[in-house]
């Protein structure tokens, strides 16, 4: 049997994927997409947002959408760390609960950011004033 690789990707609040006998991993990073086989050398990797795909002997190929993230192969464990992921074997599905999940997501934490820029510019300038009073 050819030697494979564990990998697990992980969430901030769980396990994701914790698969053994992968035999092969392409991940997206700003500088493109990078493939990995078990005798790899070891290496980090800044993921991009988009899809990682690795493929099992007896499961075929499988496709995860990440968010951004970081990737360390070491050996033959490769650990990724996402905010976010959504896996499926059907790519056009994917897409679609990509751009339902995570820009729906992106918007609403645009929204967040926004206001809480405000409420600190407004807390800010009474604490000023306090202070000159």
């Amino acid at each position: 049997m050819p030697d494979t690789m564990h990998l697990k990707v992980l969430l901030p609040s769980q396990t994701f994927v914790d698969m053994t006998g992968v035999l092969r991993l392409v991940a997206e990073t700003s500088q493109g997409s990078i493939g990995f086989l078990p005798h790899r050398l070891d290496c980090v990797a800044a993921l991009s947002p988009g899809i990682l795909t690795y493929e099992t002997a007896s499961g075929g190929e499988v496709f995860i959408a990440v968010d951004e993230g970081v990737l360390v192969k070491a050996g033959f464990d490769v650990m990724v760390s996402v905010r976010r992921a959504l896996s499926g074997k059907n790519l056009s599905k994917l897409h679609a609960l990509v751009k339902q999940e995570f820009l729906i997501l992106d918007e609403h934490e645009r929204e967040i950011r926004s206001t809480m820029a405000k409420l600190e510019t407004g807390f800010v300038g009474r604490l000023a004033s306090f202070s000159h009073e």
